[in-house]
């Protein structure tokens, strides 16, 4: 018999019964029912009822066990009795009655339970991670991620894409956020970066004559975190395609993000044909360019009826504001004053001076409107107002007015807000769908200049002649983003591959054509030898996996995370330099100054 285990803890069932066996793993936990000791017995694969009664040699043995040591027993696998038998485990049909047992080793005291997965502190579950990791649910979800991977990898190849690996150690890259550097011993007093994204990279590959390239792609970022994003580094299933329009790509990656969806969703509905919508259409209806579709309530513009209007606080925006406008916020079954106070309380709480709301009745067979903006503007127009939006008594709409650029989140957390208090959402499916059509630049307002609004490589829509003719602010991009129930989970675009439209492009926001070639030389130089049209998208594989298996942040779907001050507490990173160290790098620290007081 092996030295450790004839079974896993989870392989074990009735038609074993009357076997010997041998199983080794970490007591779950052990429970005594007078004078006989039921141990569960846990590894990797599942748990095993283990019986150690008086008679058994291995008796005094099990009584010093305690959670989380490892043990070894030898025992006779027997059926439980039908009303013991537990159906929540595979194994639930057996135990094995231990004959031998041997300590493999002991555990101190736990700083965290295994058994049972209370909530506990963050920081204690970060710094003991390893014990975390034993955790049933934790343990699931890094397996689900570590399968998510795999069927990405299949469903890839299967399309025809290649694997390759690109450079950790590489260039600086304008991505959007800030680079971590890592100092060169061999070039003093220069630095590599490491990758935020493999993007030019991929596009050397296609510039080289591959024609499709795909990797599961380390990305590394210096920016803060937050529940949808880890500080540091996170893992992307990275894609290039070469003689491609949008439509091919994300006709190739639909059925790719949609297979891997539906074989982990748990039964859960997919979107079947994701809808494609333009960024601005995306702002109008819900605020945000990454809109939680499972939320039924679409926003509509509502101007007309209040331009000239008695409620003069909008009529005043839209009289004097050649960009005003007022968006209506429709909540079915909201309409009740109660409801409606407690979203401009909500409002308030946001930094609001509040929110408009109407809200309808039927009084003796009519329909009325109800609230100050109703009494404001009327019944005239109180009822288009309802019409338009599809309202019936016993709703409400609520209203944000002025520049939608300044007001169109705030409306859409609105949405979301209202969606949320009165239960529309349905949250038991993946609701997924392309934006697209994103503007090329926006005004940058700290910095007063004109900005990329997303991936600099990305090819303008209309090329040359756009950059040449158009205001800046109205060119689109071939740019394009995939959501799902209210995250991005994939960005991409179709590349400038063209040298004179990269200069050009860059040259909008303040780089000229020097700069452009010292910071991106090789992509510079590359497109000057015959570059393929080409275009490719990645997709946030932490994300996904926290979708699928329904967690609350990040954390709970990647082995060993940092904490929200982005520090590794387990390994007790990032940790100070030996001196010896910074001299070798040519490097000395400059503490930052105290505050005074």
């Amino acid at each position: 018999m092996h030295r450790y285990r004839s079974h896993t803890c989870g392989a074990l069932r009735k038609s074993d019964a009357g076997s010997t066996v041998r199983l080794s793993g970490w007591v779950h936990r052990v429970r005594d029912h007078g004078g006989v000791l039921f141990i569960d017995l846990r590894d990797h694969f599942g748990i095993t009822q283990i019986v150690a009664d008086p008679d058994s040699d291995c008796f005094s043995t099990a009584e010093k066990v305690r959670g989380e040591w490892v043990v070894r027993i030898d025992g006779e696998v027997k059926p439980r009795s039908e009303e013991t038998v537990n159906p929540n485990l595979p194994t639930g049909e057996i135990e094995v009655f231990a004959r031998e047992m041997e300590v493999l080793s002991e555990a101190r005291e736990l700083p965290l339970p295994v058994f049972g997965e209370p909530d506990y502190p963050e920081d204690i579950r970060l710094k003991y991670r390893f014990l975390d990791l034993r955790r049933e649910t934790l343990h699931n979800n890094i397996m689900t991620r570590s399968e998510v991977i795999s069927s990405m990898r299949r469903r890839m190849a299967s399309a025809g894409f290649t694997e390759f690996q690109t450079p950790i150690l590489t260039a600086s890259s304008p991505e959007g956020a800030r680079d971590f550097l890592v100092p060169s011993r061999i070039h003093p007093g220069n630095f590599y970066a490491l990758p935020q994204a493999p993007q030019q990279y991929k596009q050397l590959l296609m510039v080289s004559g591959f024609d499709r390239y795909f990797q599961i792609a380390p990305c590394f970022r210096d920016e803060d975190p937050r529940a949808d994003r880890l500080p540091g580094e996170f893992y992307q299933l990275d894609l290039e395609m070469s003689f491609v329009e949008q439509d091919d790509i994300l006709n190739t990656m639909e059925p790719v993000v949609r297979g891997v969806f539906e074989e982990f969703a748990k039964g859960k509905p997919v979107t079947e044909e994701f809808p494609r919508i333009p960024y601005d259409e995306a702002i109008l209806k819900y605020g945000t360019d990454k809109p939680d579709l499972r939320n039924p309530i679409i926003m509509q513009d509502v101007s007309e009826h209040f331009r000239g209007s008695g409620f003069k606080v909008f009529a005043n925006i839209l009289a004097n504001d050649p960009r005003g406008a007022v968006w209506a916020v429709p909540a079915p079954t909201g309409g009740s004053r109660a409801f409606c106070d407690r979203m401009n309380s909500w409002a308030q709480g946001q930094g609001q001076p509040g929110l408009g709301y109407i809200f309808w009745r039927e009084e003796n067979g009519k329909v009325e409107g109800a609230g100050p903006i109703a009494k404001n503007i009327g019944e005239e127009r109180t009822e288009a107002i309802r019409v338009q939006l599809g309202l019936k008594p016993g709703d409400a709409c609520f209203f944000a007015a002025g520049d939608p650029k300044k007001f169109a989140s705030f409306a859409g957390d609105a949405r979301t807000r209202v969606g949320e208090e009165l239960d529309l959402v349905d949250r038991d499916r993946f609701e997924l769908a392309w934006i697209v059509d994103f503007p090329f630049y926006e005004w940058d307002e700290e910095e007063k200049k004109i900005d990329f609004g997303h991936n600099p490589f990305t090819m303008p829509r209309g090329g040359l002649g756009a950059l040449e003719n158009e205001d800046p602010l109205n060119i689109k991009a071939w740019q394009y983003d995939l959501v799902c129930n209210g995250y991005e989970i994939a960005s991409g675009g179709i590349r400038n591959h063209l040298p004179e439209v990269m200069v050009k492009a860059f040259g909008i926001v303040g780089l000229d054509a020097n700069t452009v070639e010292e910071r991106f030389g090789g992509l510079y130089r590359a497109f000057h030898y015959g570059a393929p049209p080409h275009g490719g998208m990645a997709a946030g594989i932490d994300r996904i996996v926290m979708l699928l298996v329904g967690a609350r942040n990040l954390r709970e779907v990647t082995l060993f995370p940092m904490n929200q001050q982005a520090a590794d507490l387990l390994m007790g990173a990032p940790a100070p330099a030996s001196p010896a160290q910074l001299r070798e790098l040519h490097l000395r620290t400059v503490a930052p100054e105290k505050d005074k007081d």
